[in-house]
């Protein structure tokens, strides 16, 4: 098994997000992926697929907390069965508890439900008889909290309600894109959850760790000098826009403009990363339903830009409008794919663009 790389992906709940926290204990080489139902599911799995496909190494496809569809089941049955038939090693295994996957469940033997126990639960015992776990002294206490919570033990009362407090650290880590940011935000998320579970033997662990929830997100983004949560956050944010300015860059007759998706607090953080990267012309930060946020800072009028792009306006250095026809997307690189399509359509037929820096 040492030999093999692991693909994982779980759900983005405290349940999902636990069983990777358990599999941060074994020695392999791990690559982590999250998804809520629906739509998003297949979209990480074809990605799995396609980063397996791209190196020809032995690989173990790991699910936890996601239940699938028969047509999902049938799907990455016969996708995974192609890839062993041309020369590739990989492993498939689901661990679920959702009652909804019975279906999947008897006709594939890689489909693995118990209804009794969470994920995390099935995840820890599974790992304890068929990987290496190096298991930290609080693990055990921290999956019967998780277990308590999810499957809404009320009567063990200890445990529930310390995993409210730990649902509830999950529910408000907001900060990160799970689109923009996957790692980044997988990181914040587990990092939380590893400082909560170490504090399970705490008296009074529920209230220590309801009333240190602001402290720790801050410990996360803090660099250097404290400051606020907003402001630690943004710094942190347009840290890794800057980061990722080879492939998030776009243009647009000549100007130079960043590329965001789902970020949100464009105001703040779209003038922070122009302040910091003045070689931008402007950023354009897209929501999951195609409304957009532009901001410039007096090179060029986003107000004319979105105009049109979307029949929108506003200001010259802040504007905003809708996308026609947007269609939601769970990778950035789809999203891209979506825009500089409409911006070369849109390129093609508009005008040039008036802008010169007195009238801004």
């Amino acid at each position: 098994m040492k030999d093999r790389t692991i693909h994982h992906l779980s759900h983005i709940d405290l349940d999902g997000y636990s069983c990777q926290l358990v599999m941060q204990y074994t020695p392999y080489t791990r690559y982590n992926y999250n998804a809520n139902y629906g739509a998003e599911v297949k979209e990480q799995l074809s990605l799995i697929l396609e980063n397996i496909k791209k190196k020809k190494e032995k690989t173990y496809i790991l699910i936890t907390d996601l239940n699938l569809t028969g047509d999902e089941s049938k799907w990455l049955h016969n996708e995974v069965k192609k890839l062993n038939e041309s020369s590739y090693d990989v492993q498939l295994q689901l661990l679920d508890h959702h009652g909804s996957g019975e279906e999947s469940a008897k006709k594939y033997e890689w489909y693995y439900l118990d209804t009794k126990r969470c994920a995390t639960k099935i995840t820890y015992d599974y790992a304890k008889e068929h990987f290496e776990l190096n298991e930290p002294s609080w693990m055990q206490k921290y999956v019967d909290v998780v277990n308590a919570v999810d499957l809404w033990k009320q009567e063990e009362k200890e445990n529930f309600e310390y995993g409210k407090v730990c649902m509830r650290l999950v529910t408000e880590t907001r900060e990160l894109n799970r689109v923009m940011f996957a790692e980044d935000d997988f990181k914040y998320k587990i990092t939380l959850l590893h400082q909560a579970a170490q504090m399970i033997d705490t008296p009074n662990a529920p209230i220590v760790l309801d009333e240190k929830i602001h402290k720790l997100k801050k410990e996360f983004f803090r660099s250097d000098k404290d400051d606020t949560l907003d402001n630690l956050a943004t710094k942190y944010i347009v840290n890794l826009l800057g980061k990722a300015r080879k492939e998030k860059t776009i243009y647009y007759k000549g100007y130079r403009g960043y590329l965001s998706y789902g970020v949100g607090n464009t105001s703040i953080i779209g003038n922070g990363f122009l302040t910091t990267y003045p070689e931008y012309d402007f950023i354009v930060d897209v929501s999951y339903r195609g409304t957009m946020s532009l901001r410039a800072n007096n090179k060029v009028s986003v107000s004319q830009i979105s105009k049109e792009w979307a029949g929108g306006g506003g200001h010259p250095n802040a504007a905003g409008g809708r996308l026609q026809g947007f269609k939601e997307q769970y990778r950035y690189d789809k999203v891209k794919e979506q825009i500089e399509r409409l911006i070369n359509e849109k390129e093609s037929r508009a005008g040039n663009l008036e802008y010169k820096e007195e009238e801004v």
